[in-house]
């Protein structure tokens, strides 16, 4: 029998995805060449330490902007429910291989994912530019390009973290990568983890009990 699927992310999400995946890992390595000297071998992702300081910021942006079309994309999506926060009290059983609450398009752990990322790249966005030389550094005063820098690296780390999370997640979960890189899932995989979704999808009202 013929696998059924459903369309999850359109080619054009699945390019913005990627987009924003790349810039982070760059960003990251070259981000953690900067502040760990012990990792400044790492700005020759850039090819030079001197290149590399010149493209991070530029790179930023790019990651920035893209994630800006995905936050008008999705936020619509991701507004906490009552469901949301059942799921997010039960990580264990869903950990175990369970599910808990009526899912839509994300559930509690994504939602949380999505408004994480939100946070931190206005953060990384507001003190990056504080902190830019030569373009806007000299229009601040050095205590608060300092205040900026720290800032930076905290939304940095609090951003790598989340996104070793949101991996391991993917990873964990059997046929998610396959929705961001071919775009679709199998009808059980949808019925499974976002049954109320998967009614909205494929027009079936029939709540999951």
């Amino acid at each position: 029998m013929k696998e059924q699927l459903i369309q999850r992310y359109s080619a054009a999400e699945r390019i913005n995805h990627w987009i924003v995946a790349v810039c982070f890992i760059l960003l990251a390595i070259s981000g953690l060449a900067f502040f760990y000297p012990a990792f400044f071998w790492l700005t020759g992702v850039f090819g030079t330490p001197q290149l590399a300081r010149i493209v991070h910021p530029f790179v930023g942006v790019v990651m920035f902007l893209a994630f800006l079309r995905q936050f008008f994309r999705y936020y619509h999506h991701n507004f906490i429910t009552d469901d949301d926060i059942k799921w997010m009290k039960s990580v264990r059983t869903v950990m175990a291989g369970g599910e808990v609450g009526d899912t839509g398009r994300y559930n509690g752990g994504q939602k949380g994912m999505f408004w994480l990322m939100c946070v931190c790249m206005a953060g990384l966005l507001l003190s990056g530019v504080i902190a830019w030389r030569p373009y806007f550094a000299e229009f601040f005063p050095i205590p608060l390009i300092r205040l900026a820098l720290l800032a930076h690296a905290s939304c940095a780390v609090a951003l790598i973290a989340g996104i070793i999370v949101h991996v391991y997640a993917a990873l964990w979960v059997r046929g998610t990568i396959r929705a961001m890189v071919e775009g679709v899932v199998t009808h059980a995989w949808a019925r499974k983890h976002h049954p109320r979704w998967y009614r909205e999808m494929t027009g079936n009202s029939t709540p999951k009990h």
